[in-house]
């Protein structure tokens, strides 16, 4: 049937040429941004984005755990620097203890003790505590966060947010080694002994760590100083292990972060990220087809013609 009104054969093409262009349109789409549309799996482009927030929460959680390593290291770094001179205060207590030192010996000698006290003092108390970490106090005690008021720091801990959901938080606990501190931190015991050498009593004294640091309380010459000292040289060993097990605890939790980040963003391309070989074959299918129903739509468009062969 040859028709002039109606061209069926020309809208047939046509309509799988539109199919055809919106198909390449599509793959052009796909090609050009690298992932899939909503409109293409709504669903699961939906689960894709909370995977994305997974993984983006993740990668910032792995990074305040890197920041609490930071924080870990240059507290043991200090550390260190005040049981170096916990060690120099022993030496210099048990060189005040020869007697065949002159009086002038012992008081120079009491002169390097008390800055060694001095020192430490400075490292840790007050508002110009040495020992800090991004403006954090971090042997004052609490959270090391200066309060607005007096000169003294907020309570609690070092509170770090270690994961990427809710409440996924790890406390970071270091000592308080302020010279205000009267924490005990140990005992010094003390023998009494008779004529042959038996024990006849003992007693033991309670050190507090601000007797130690604090120049006014211990000298080079106080009694039981080196056993006040040993008290302290330990204090500051079970703070530094503790250091060390928080810091060790810190690069697990920043292991397991980046195997669960990979997972997390392997399992969210798998959804939405584009198969590039299939989408380019999409594309040069629907190229070609687009050409080919170019041409086709001229040679239906050239049927009505023929109409006018009969009338002639």
């Amino acid at each position: 049937m040859i028709a002039v009104n109606n061209n069926p054969q020309a809208f047939s093409v046509f309509t799988n040429l539109t199919n055809n262009v919106t198909g390449m349109k599509k793959a052009m789409g796909h090609l050009s941004t690298g992932v899939k549309q909503v409109v293409d799996d709504a669903s699961g482009v939906a689960i894709s984005e909370r995977l994305r927030v997974q993984a983006r929460n993740s990668e910032t959680a792995r990074t305040n755990v890197d920041n609490s390593i930071s924080l870990t290291q240059t507290a043991d770094a200090w550390m260190q620097k005040i049981n170096d001179a916990l060690g120099r205060m022993s030496e210099l207590a048990i060189s005040a203890g020869d007697g065949t030192k002159s009086q002038a010996d012992k008081a120079n000698i009491q002169v390097e003790f008390a800055q060694m006290q001095d020192e430490i003092a400075r490292i840790t108390s007050k508002n110009t505590a040495a020992a800090k970490f991004n403006g954090l106090y971090l042997f004052r005690g609490g959270n090391g966060v200066a309060v607005t008021t007096g000169d003294a720091v907020g309570g609690g801990n070092f509170s770090v947010q270690i994961g990427a959901d809710n409440a996924q938080t790890l406390n970071l606990s270091l000592k308080d080694l302020q010279v205000t501190n009267t924490e005990t931190i140990g005992t010094v015991t003390t023998y009494t002994y008779d004529a042959s050498h038996a024990v006849t009593g003992s007693s033991r004294t309670g050190v507090q760590w601000a007797s130690i640091i604090d120049s006014t309380k211990l000298s080079a010459s106080s009694s039981n100083v080196v056993g006040k000292l040993a008290t302290a040289v330990d204090h500051i060993a079970d703070g530094r292990a503790s250091i060390g097990a928080q810091q060790s605890r810190l690069e697990q939790t920043r292991s397991g972060l980046l195997s669960y980040e990979d997972n997390i963003r392997a399992a969210e391309s798998k959804i939405r990220d584009v198969d590039f070989a299939r989408e380019s074959a999409d594309f040069a299918k629907f190229q070609i087809l687009s050409q080919v129903g170019n041409a086709m739509l001229a040679q239906a468009n050239q049927i009505p013609a023929q109409a006018l062969q009969l009338i002639g």
